[in-house]
């Protein structure tokens, strides 16, 4: 019994069998066979050989067919489709490898992950928008010439919970996050802490890129007032304020594709972190602000490059007051003749100079810091300040016959026994009786 035998060729193949065939013929020589087929005379001469053993069968690669040595075996092709659709859902390729490799002891690289859910019918999580054409601006050449920094209002823990607002500081060189807080709002407090953090692990950076925020730049689109326009310069913000006390310069994005950098590294935090702060269970900002350290020492591992000029360009703190006491809220004031100052409402005293000096009259710094502790400055001194003693109870004489109605209305159980309350002092001009000789002869009246 005769057995028919289909045989599938692909393109190359056919492509081989008619060339193959001309050369057979005489039509066509090796050398021009192989200039045809872009391959060595010598591989012309062994398909010649194998089609004349094999006929089209000796055309197919031997391989077809077989399954390769090194493919991922089916039950942990299972396992990673299982995955991918329960715990880490919505996760792209590239972190689910590496959150795989971390998490679940699963090394797999991203493009065979890739191929894997596509083969199970998983569509990734986001497609890939077209390449635009845009002028990009070149990285600065060395690491800490230029920061980026901006502030990023996503619901971090999830849909179902408030948003929160990531402040980060971005290196302009080498994409590498040097600084980052949670908070509530995007406010100076958070930028304060982001460069405390930035300052405290590398240095002074040259310059800072940001949009026009209002913690940069008070109202940046009204007229300067008569005052700015003799001293030249715009009134400064608190966060500008520690800037220009720095000598670190600001410069103010006009669009957001201007600090692409940092926004493209939101794109990139708001896809990776959320997952990760899903997986920790973390729901609270003071959470996230404990697991960012870690996350970020992984991130910056991940996609950080390096700079085009290896030497850094961060310069060290000068001499002078601390970070916490620059980075910090300035309020200028005027201290008392009790060497008090005010503060929402209340006073503040101010501990004794170590000059033996007066407070009083002078005009005083008060620092408010990010933890909480209130320091007044005035020069070189720098001293913390605590609520100042209540004020003195003041006395005053009281009219006796009213002492005396009051204590007999409190006998009688009339009205409660509690301190009289002060009678109020009558200021108003004594006037005299009409038979007075100060009416009858004006000429006696005192002067």
């Amino acid at each position: 019994m005769e057995t028919r035998e289909t045989i599938t060729l692909d393109s190359r193949a056919q492509q081989r069998l008619y060339v193959l065939n001309h050369v057979l013929s005489g039509e066509l020589t090796a050398e021009e066979a192989s200039r045809v087929l872009r391959c060595s005379e010598r591989t012309v001469r062994r398909l010649l050989a194998a089609y004349r053993l094999d006929g089209v069968a000796g055309l197919v690669h031997g391989n077809r067919g077989r399954s390769p040595a090194h493919r991922t075996p089916d039950g942990v092709r299972d396992r990673l489709v299982e995955l991918a659709t329960t715990t880490y859902a919505g996760v792209n390729r590239a972190h689910l490898a590496e959150l795989l490799a971390e998490r679940e002891d699963l090394v797999v690289p991203s493009r065979t992950l890739r191929r894997i859910l596509a083969e199970a019918g998983l569509a990734p999580p986001r497609t890939r928008r077209p390449r635009r054409h845009r002028s990009r601006r070149e990285r600065m050449p060395r690491e800490g010439l230029l920061v980026q920094t901006d502030g990023s209002r996503h619901p971090w823990f999830g849909p179902d919970l408030p948003a929160a607002t990531l402040i980060g500081v971005v290196d302009d060189a080498t994409s590498r996050i040097v600084g980052a807080t949670f908070r509530d709002q995007e406010d100076a407090a958070g930028y304060f802490t982001a460069f405390a953090q930035a300052i405290a692990g590398h240095g002074l950076p040259g310059a800072i890129y940001s949009d026009r925020h209002g913690i940069f730049l008070h109202a940046p689109n009204r007229a300067p007032t008569i005052a700015e326009q003799l001293t030249g310069k715009r009134s400064l913000t608190q966060v500008g304020r520690a800037l220009d006390a720095l000598g670190v310069g600001w410069i103010g994005a006009r669009s957001a594709q201007g600090k692409g950098r940092v926004e493209r590294t939101w794109g990139t935090l708001q896809d990776r972190l959320v997952v990760e702060l899903r997986l920790e269970t973390i729901a609270t900002i003071d959470d996230a602000n404990a697991f960012l350290p870690t996350f970020l020492e992984r991130y910056n591992r991940r996609f950080a490059v390096p700079p085009v000029d290896p030497v850094p360009a961060w310069r060290p703190w000068p001499a002078g007051p601390p970070v916490e006491a620059v980075l910090c809220f300035h309020y200028p004031r005027r201290v008392a003749r009790d060497a008090t100052v005010s503060w929402a409402g209340e006073a503040l005293a101010l501990p004794r100079r170590p000059d033996g000096r007066a407070w009083g009259g002078r005009s005083v710094t008060l620092q408010e810091r990010l933890d909480g502790s209130l320091w007044v400055s005035h020069g070189e001194l720098c001293l913390p300040v605590a609520p100042a003693p209540a004020g003195p109870i003041i006395l005053r004489a009281r009219d006796r016959s009213r002492l005396a109605e009051d204590r007999d209305d409190v006998e009688l159980g009339n009205v409660p026994a509690s301190p009289p309350a002060a009678s109020p002092i009558d200021r108003r001009p004594r006037q005299q009786p009409p038979g007075h000789p100060w009416k009858k002869y004006p000429a006696v009246r005192p002067r």
